[in-house]
């Protein structure tokens, strides 16, 4: 666990992952959990249990919005997501996607959309889809004070040119290409790289490449960290699940049995009962 700190001129503020916490637990050999969030109270659950890093996701356009893909959840909306999510933690590490759009057109951009989410939602680093050719954009962010979070294989704002959700990293010299796409956004400053959708053969050698921690989604085992999007993890959503998700609850179930039995009392007139009311 993170050691307290105080910041100069300022209260002592509560033990908080930060990203040297997640480069030792590369350095040591350990593994360290990331979970999405995109509200307070889930952000505040998370945080209570240990997760180490949470993820305001882009994925909010899908689980919060009802989008069919990530493309049209705006920085702005981001903004508002991720806000609550820091608000509910006190020890988690609170990374933030760059939306679609919010940095492509150049480092800049880049730079100024990432700072927005630091200073307008308080993450701690964000995380930005994207390969060699975003290595100007991780060093123009690192430069100025934004951790950033790379992120290769399969990369969801790209679903359009890649023609659809499909494992990457399956072609002649991939694990070359992809050794070096990591290696050039680390020297760029990037202080980890998620792979999405990689085999796992792919993913051990490119983890084994670098110094910096990796985390991983659908790429085996070897990662120093796993993501999953919570509702796909705590069975919120229902339907088919990628095939590296694993369901560690039903809440669909749950949830869909309390509002079953809600509306039940309310017809029969069994609720509110006496001890819900207030006497004159």
């Amino acid at each position: 666990m993170a050691e307290k700190e105080t910041a100069p001129y300022a209260a002592p503020t509560p033990a908080r992952y930060r990203t040297v916490h997640l480069q030792k637990a590369k350095d040591e050999g350990r593994r360290f959990a990331m979970l999405t969030a995109y509200d307070f109270q889930m952000a505040q659950v998370f945080d209570d249990a240990g997760i180490e890093t949470i993820l305001v996701g882009d994925s909010a356009a899908n689980t919060m919005m009802g989008h069919a893909t990530t493309l049209p959840i705006t920085l702005d909306e981001m903004i508002v997501y991720a806000g609550s999510v820091v608000r509910g933690t006190r020890h988690a590490m609170v990374l933030c996607d760059l939306p679609f759009g919010s940095y492509e057109l150049s480092p800049q951009q880049g730079t100024e959309s990432a700072i927005r989410l630091v200073k307008e939602a308080g993450v701690h680093a964000v995380k930005m889809e994207g390969g060699v050719r975003y290595a100007e954009h991780v060093r123009m962010m690192t430069d100025a004070g934004v951790p950033v979070m790379a992120h290769i294989g399969f990369t969801p704002q790209s679903e359009n040119v890649l023609g659809g959700y499909r494992v990457q990293g399956r072609t002649e010299g991939a694990a070359e290409a992809m050794v070096r796409e990591a290696t050039v956004l680390q020297d760029a400053g990037a202080f980890a790289v998620l792979m999405e959708m990689v085999p796992s053969d792919i993913a051990r050698q490119v983890d084994e490449a670098l110094r910096v921690p990796t985390v991983g989604i659908g790429a085996g085992p070897t990662t120093t960290g796993q993501v999953l999007v919570w509702q796909d993890m705590l069975g919120l959503r229902t339907g088919r699940m990628p095939r590296f998700v694993k369901q560690y609850a039903d809440l669909h179930s749950v949830v869909s049995a309390a509002v079953t039995d809600y509306r039940r009392d309310v017809l029969e007139g069994t609720f509110p009962a006496a001890e819900h009311g207030f006497e004159s």
